[in-house]
């Protein structure tokens, strides 16, 4: 079995940017494995390579949107 490491850490919503405490799980080589929203009000927003949290009240397209926004751009510089 692998070893993981979980570490307490804070997030910023996806969308507006209030603070949750995140528990992030990473293995021994650092990679994000998975997360858990410690706050109330937070949701974890899939993504492969990071912790990313979103508030209850937004709407999937609003998450989906800000996501794009802030992660699609850096695929485009890389190809």
């Amino acid at each position: 079995m692998a070893e993981k490491f979980t570490k307490g850490e804070m997030h910023g919503c996806i969308v507006c940017g209030k603070l949750f405490q995140l528990y992030v799980v990473n293995d021994a080589s650092g990679k994000f494995v998975d997360a858990i929203v410690m706050s109330a009000g937070g949701k974890i927003v899939p993504h492969a390579s990071r912790p990313l949290v979103a508030c209850e009240n937004h709407t999937d397209a609003e998450i989906e949107s800000a996501v794009a926004r802030a992660y699609d751009a850096q695929h485009e510089d890389d190809d």
